[in-house]
């Protein structure tokens, strides 16, 4: 696998559970805001990933996560880089959770373990950036 630079991003992180016919949280869709948001429907279920203190009402709330995001962009040709990085974390013994958009590729861990997770990336070769 290519050796990747990974940033971790500032702050904490919360992944939230809305029932599928949730209106979409138009507020966390707002231009200009620093931090990623993501919202996606399935017929089951509406998913938000944002920062914590921003969270839509109503929802099933995972707190205390940690963004850590591959440089990009990537090549859509560019293949293996998610299980790469969740083979790493796994030897590590560091749960994640993974998105993709379209320049590049993110992983959510949790805050206790992002020492972890940071220690397997570098170990494996790969440049991580901590937040200034």
């Amino acid at each position: 696998m290519k050796r990747l630079a990974i940033d971790v991003r500032p702050g904490d992180y919360s992944v939230v559970r809305l029932p599928a016919d949730a209106p979409v949280p138009a507020e966390l869709l707002v231009p200009g805001e620093p931090a990623l948001v993501s919202v996606t429907r399935t017929p089951e279920e509406l998913s938000v990933i944002c920062p914590t203190g921003r969270e839509p009402e109503g929802g099933v709330v995972e707190h205390g996560w940690r963004l850590m995001s591959v440089r990009g962009p990537l090549e859509f040709t560019l293949t293996g880089v998610i299980s790469a990085l969740a083979s790493e974390l796994a030897a590590a013994g560091v749960a994640l959770f993974s998105l993709s958009t379209f320049d590049t590729d993110h992983i959510l861990v949790r805050s206790a373990e992002l020492e972890l997770a940071v220690k397997a990336f570098r170990d494996s070769g790969h440049e991580v950036a901590l937040p200034a």
